[in-house]
């Protein structure tokens, strides 16, 4: 009997971080059915000569919650390898909700992830209001990806709490609310969620500018919720937690106290917790005390696992969207228009002498925005490569040489400014410290300022390619097998017989990505950033062609990933 597909001569990177091998892979159904020399034909046959083939990359950290409602193949995640994606991060999730608080969650998610509140609920079912049923709304949504969610703290403290789930008095939760938010929590993870989350930062807030629910409870609430994960021996505790915030002192004992008790809970119920964790110049030592402060925790028997970034976690301006400029009148003339009178103008001498004659000052620090264009496209943090140090070689001011730069690039030009992970030392230091897992892509997140959905691509492009920093046997099971562990993901992120068909038939040779580009593609016409990969020859989901040299090859055979 011939096999369903077959993948044929290439370099087998298995996601176990063992060496990659010559050899094939067959799939049937939607599983691997043979792995090393497959002699029966394939009714479709992949010739993978020269290629690296690995499993499908999971990515734990995105905020697809509301997009995949409407996007069936989950972009910008779906160009750079991604096969499964987690979602309810950082507490703010749109389940359990109540009929009465619906557009209180979409103006929230809006006001904490920038995802358009008037595209949430144009594109949304809004079906359930248990996380069950919710789970089973995803079920009925065609997704080119597998997708499995958190269920965040934010839902659960308002269907709970109501309006007094914003209290910032940790003591605002009784034994009753706390026993209701339990409730409300062995539901979900009964019916499948992979696990709970909460935000602790002081940056989440709602849009009335109170700090989002959960922000200011008390760690026993948060023990409670971790009993539940204990209670069903599955799920992980996820949190955007307080870390380094209104904490000066050079031991950081608030910092130190918040993984503590995060340990404590790993601890009691035997749970995996992960937080985000990045470089900043403000506090540049910062990320490595909280390592040290997780490894403290995790030799007294804790699993914690701090998760980063591969690169920089940064803004983009350009011409199709906002740059920053956009505080002189004409500037914000020029956005008015649409992009390809925005480039046009750019040729006509006395309106460009109008944008060189800036009325405000940039606030952005033009020395740590970096040049990206079509032919150029480097996310390395070299002064040399920012609109200050292209503008000083030119003898322009820097709003001029962004205007020259955009006529002779036609506005395929992005200014990219790295606000965290700023340090390429320290991003190095963090990717390669074996307790420190690959996160924070949040796709789908921000969706008007960043793109860091392309995260793995810059991983194997810069850190493996370029620089050899790590094996790519390391870095693909830094991505597959090692995120699909963490979050309890079975079968999934390895190349073995038997586990589920994700599969990536990857070129090195043209692995790269594409510039960044605004699109008003959302609900209602509102614009996202999106950005494009190469190198992916093929992305099988579940044993079907998903997409194909970059584009969708039609299938959709994702499936709702349960705990």
């Amino acid at each position: 009997m011939p096999h369903d597909i077959v993948i044929r001569n290439g370099t087998l990177v298995d996601g176990t971080g063992a060496p990659g091998r010559p050899g094939d892979l067959a799939l049937d159904g939607d599983r691997i059915t043979a792995v090393g020399e497959v002699p029966e034909r394939g009714r479709r046959e992949i010739n993978a000569d020269g290629k690296f083939v690995t499993p499908g990359f999971v990515d734990i950290h995105t905020h697809l919650d509301a997009q995949i409602a409407w996007d069936p193949i989950a972009s910008s995640s779906c160009y750079h390898g991604i096969t499964s994606a987690v979602i309810g991060n950082c507490g703010v999730t749109f389940a359990p909700c109540k009929p009465a608080d619906r557009d209180y969650l979409a103006s929230m998610m809006e006001s904490v992830e920038d995802i358009p509140r008037d595209s949430i609920n144009a594109g949304l079912p809004w079906d359930w209001e248990t996380y069950g049923e919710y789970l089973a709304s995803i079920d009925r949504m065609d997704k080119g990806i597998n997708v499995g969610g958190m269920v965040g703290h934010c839902a659960v403290r308002i269907h709970a709490m109501g309006e007094r789930s914003l209290s910032d008095d940790p003591a605002e939760a009784t034994d009753d609310d706390i026993a209701r938010m339990c409730d409300l929590v062995d539901e979900a993870i009964g019916a499948g969620a992979l696990g709970f989350s909460t935000s602790r930062t002081f940056l989440h807030k709602v849009p009335d500018g109170r700090h989002v629910p959960g922000t200011y409870a008390d760690p026993k609430e948060l023990l409670a919720m971790g009993r539940v994960l204990g209670r069903h021996g599955k799920g992980i505790f996820e949190g955007a937690l307080r870390i380094g915030e209104r904490d000066r002192e050079e031991h950081l004992p608030k910092t130190r106290a918040e993984i503590a008790w995060v340990g404590e809970l790993s601890r009691q119920n035997n749970v995996q917790c992960t937080f985000g964790l990045a470089h900043s110049y403000r506090r540049p030592d910062l990320y490595r005390r909280v390592i040290e402060f997780a490894e403290e925790e995790n030799a007294k028997g804790a699993r914690l696992r701090p998760q980063t970034s591969s690169r920089g976690i940064g803004g983009l301006f350009g011409l199709d969207h906002r740059t920053p400029f956009d505080a002189t009148p004409a500037w914000r003339e020029l956005n008015s228009r649409s992009f390809a009178e925005r480039v046009r103008a750019l040729e006509d001498e006395s309106f460009r002498a109008r944008l060189a004659d800036l009325t405000e000052t940039p606030t952005l620090d033009l020395a740590q925005a970096y040049i990206l264009t079509d032919d150029d496209l480097d996310y390395v943090h070299d002064r040399d490569r920012s609109l200050a140090a292209l503008a000083e070689r030119t003898g322009q001011t820097p709003v001029a040489a962004f205007i020259e730069l955009n006529r002779r690039h036609k506005g395929r030009v992005q200014l990219w400014h790295p606000g965290l992970n700023q340090s390429m030392d320290a991003i190095e230091e963090m990717i390669t410290n074996p307790t420190v897992a690959m996160g924070l892509a949040d796709s789908g997140a921000h969706v008007g300022q960043i793109m860091d959905a392309s995260s793995p691509t810059w991983l194997l492009t810069y850190w493996v390619k370029n620089r050899g920093v790590m094996s790519l046997e390391q870095a693909v099971q830094s991505w597959t097998s090692d995120t699909a562990a963490i979050f309890g993901i079975r079968e999934r992120g390895v190349l073995t017989e038997g586990a589920f068909a994700d599969v990536n038939v990857i070129d090195m040779d043209t692995l790269a990505m594409e510039l960044p580009e605004y699109r008003h593609d959302f609900p209602g016409g509102a614009g996202r950033y999106v950005q494009r990969g190469r190198g992916y020859d093929q992305v099988i989901v579940n044993g079907q062609v998903f997409m194909e040299t970059g584009e969708p090859a039609g299938a959709l055979a994702g499936v709702t990933l349960r705990s």
